[in-house]
């Protein structure tokens, strides 16, 4: 009888850039991270491609359309938390509609901060994959240590 293969949950998560700045979304009543801010992201659901995803999260989480054409990919993590994970992170910098909260239950502030002067409260290792983004690093891990 074959052996069952690991799987890993994937994600992504969008960095939506317009001029200078980076559009931030702090989380609320999660259960997950709480009170910091992250970008837009969430799970593939299986029979998506990555980009079909991303532009997916853009409408739900903050109503905006993003063509699929547009998404680059500008990096991947390998990462541990409470599991093991593969995220993508994904640039535009043109998309149709104004970002807004569209999951009041999930964030309770949208915001564009400089990405050189973030916040302190970014979520770890999002604030990591911002750097990578603008330092053109495509691949790192983050909670292996």
């Amino acid at each position: 009888m074959p052996q069952e293969r690991f799987r890993l949950v994937s994600a992504v998560h969008l960095f939506l850039v317009r001029g200078d700045k980076l559009l931030l979304l702090r989380r609320c009543t999660t259960g997950y991270e709480d009170g910091n801010y992250g970008v837009p992201a969430g799970h593939l659901d299986g029979g998506e491609t990555v980009a079909a995803a991303g532009a997916r999260e853009a409408r739900e989480e903050v109503g905006i359309e993003v063509a699929e054409a547009v998404l680059r990919v500008v990096g991947v993590m390998h990462r541990r938390a409470a599991d093991e994970r593969v995220d993508f992170f994904l640039a535009a910098t043109e998309w149709g509609g104004e970002p807004t909260n569209c999951e009041p239950g999930k964030c309770d502030e949208v915001r564009w901060a400089d990405p050189g002067d973030l916040p302190p409260n970014v979520i770890p290792y999002v604030r990591r994959a911002i750097g990578n983004g603008w330092d053109a690093v495509w691949f790192d891990s983050f909670g292996w240590w």
